[in-house]
């Protein structure tokens, strides 16, 4: 049993007991903490918990990866998810909170005074939650698997356990408190490595000032390779493609509804809107950290494995390869690793760069905690998504509205397990790379969730009749694209993971001609709709608004 092996575990296991261990403080007692953590979250810590929520081992794993591998053409992802938030916070985050609802369905049903509406969102909440999770716990499965040195299969189910275990017990007040300890576990395990090299590489403690030097070495190492340059746009796929791709992760982000929840846990909309600035801080800490992160990788690699004999590789790669992550051939039999040889899936990027830099066991052992937390961080938001959309919105809402607490809070557990199960059973044999499956997840929320709120809250006219055939239109036009995408049939180049673009126009359209040309809202929504863009302290009444009861201005 080797050192890394002891520290690491070590690490892991201490980290997992602080979660276990505030889910048991903060076990949920009744329906408001389970679903919306009793309202009383500050926005600097819900922000943390925001943070913590969205940065998944999409961004964690994935994210540097995907830039290292795709280069300029991977910035789509760091600038779509940067930018949602921008719009979520200002478009619809204090527009949802003042309405006071638990769930996105139960806002959607309300707001469209339609049973049925609230159905088809429950249903569109799950299918989005439950494909996002699978890339959550094949990214914990890549974690534990490269720790212990065990199948990655094995590493799933055993994240599947411990998701299911505190996102059960401790409903959203307990996952609240836990995605604030992993926030600044997984923060502090990505910045610390990309620190270290910014250091040994360029003698600059500041990567995202001192990365750019190396950009220039990577164009010449390239031209020397006869490879497409890393700056280059649009290697990797067309413009059209890294503008759609762009949008769906955007509009994507605007639309999750386990994403758009977290703002029902604050108390007023000033509280939702500096949610989301605090969120905002903490998400670009990762994101403006990425693009080092891939340069410094790419250029190590290039540099100090690439061009040496397979016989005297680092050890780290034969642990690698047994994972199936990496694959190295000596193509042309000259026992050189040539860079064309050397085949690196995305997902292992972040994960093996402290081994490739050598910073040690600790920086090691830091990174596989902070991965994991990036993983059940997300995994237990998305699970409280599914359970609240089935025991809330459609068990409690439509089928069981006389039922108690204790029933509902039973309800919701059982559903949090049986989703975590079906989920890992699932991400055993995952259907593409994190960052991929997490693309369709957006992909399916901009086409279903997104043009629903947007009308829902900026178009009063818009009806039950519209966000009904537009939530359904939707979600069959992004799933179609992206199976028709994946077996090579496509438009303007765009392939399946930038799908939302033609789910989001299909959405907006169909709910707009539909609304258009059936009967419009009752007077009494319609006025509903106008006071949600006002101030808490403002109310909308009889087509003028008051503050303080007092009339102050015309409609």
């Amino acid at each position: 049993m080797d050192l890394q092996f002891i520290v690491s575990t070590a690490i892991i296991l201490a980290t997992f007991a602080l979660y276990i261990g505030i889910a048991v403080y903060n076990k949920a007692k009744v329906t408001s903490d389970f679903y919306v953590a009793g309202r009383g979250v500050p926005p600097i810590f819900n922000g943390m918990a925001i943070g913590a929520d969205w940065m998944s081992a999409a961004s964690f794993i994935g994210m540097a990866g995907t830039v290292m591998i795709l280069g300029y053409d991977g910035l789509a992802y760091i600038m779509g998810w940067t930018g949602g938030y921008l719009l979520l916070t200002f478009l619809l985050a204090p527009q949802l909170r003042k309405y006071g609802r638990y769930t996105v369905p139960e806002f959607i049903g309300d707001r469209y005074n339609s049973h049925t509406a609230r159905v088809i969102a429950a249903i569109c909440t799950i299918i989005i939650s439950f494909t996002y999770s699978i890339g959550q716990l094949s990214g914990s499965g890549v974690v534990i698997g490269r720790l212990f040195e065990i199948d990655a299969k094995v590493g799933t189910m055993i994240g599947v356990v411990l998701i299911a275990f505190y996102a059960a017990f401790g409903g959203m007040k307990g996952i609240t408190w836990t995605q604030v300890a992993q926030y600044i576990i997984l923060i502090i395990a990505y910045l610390i490595p990309v620190i270290f090299m910014s250091l040994q590489l360029t003698n600059n403690p500041l990567p995202w000032i001192s990365y750019g030097e190396l950009i220039g070495k990577m164009g010449e190492l390239d031209r020397e390779l006869g490879i497409s340059e890393y700056f280059a746009p649009f290697t990797n796929g067309t413009k059209w493609q890294f503008m759609a791709l762009m949008f769906t992760l955007m509009a994507g982000t605007a639309g999750l509804p386990h994403v758009i929840v977290r703002f029902y846990t604050v108390s007023t909309m000033k509280a939702a809107r500096w949610s989301g600035a605090w969120a905002l801080l903490f998400i670009g800490l990762l994101y403006l950290s990425a693009p080092a992160y891939a340069a410094f990788s790419r250029f190590i690699l290039m540099t100090k494995v690439a061009g040496q004999r397979i016989s005297e590789l680092p050890a780290w790669t034969t642990s690698w390869v047994d994972t199936g992550k990496l694959q190295i051939a000596d193509s042309n039999g000259d026992g050189i690793l040539q860079w064309t040889e050397l085949v690196i899936s995305n997902d292992i990027v972040v994960m093996a760069t402290p081994e490739i830099a050598n910073l040690g066991v600790f920086v090691i052992g830091l990174v596989a905690a902070g991965a994991m937390a990036a993983a059940l961080s997300t995994a237990g938001g998305l699970m409280m998504a599914i359970s609240s959309s089935f025991a809330h919105d459609i068990y409690y809402r439509v089928f069981r509205p006389n039922s108690t607490d204790k029933n509902r809070l039973a309800v919701a557990r059982w559903t949090i397990v049986v989703a975590t199960l079906l989920a890992g059973l699932v991400a055993l044999n995952p259907p593409g790379v994190i960052t991929q499956i997490v693309a369709w997840a957006f992909a399916l929320a901009s086409g279903t969730f997104f043009p629903a709120l947007v009308l829902g809250v900026w178009w009063k006219r818009s009806n039950a009749a519209g966000v009904i055939s537009g939530l359904l239109v939707g979600l069959g036009v992004t799933l179609t694209y992206i199976f028709l995408a994946r077996e090579g049939i496509s438009l303007f180049g765009i392939i399946d993971t930038g799908a939302g673009v033609f789910g989001a126009v299909a959405g907006f359209l169909t709910n707009i001609i539909v609304s258009l040309s059936t009967k419009a809202p009752s007077q009494k929504i319609q006025e509903e709709v106008i006071d949600l863009r006002y101030p808490e302290q403002m109310t909308f009444k009889d087509g003028e608004v008051w503050i303080n009861d007092d009339v102050t201005m015309n409609k």
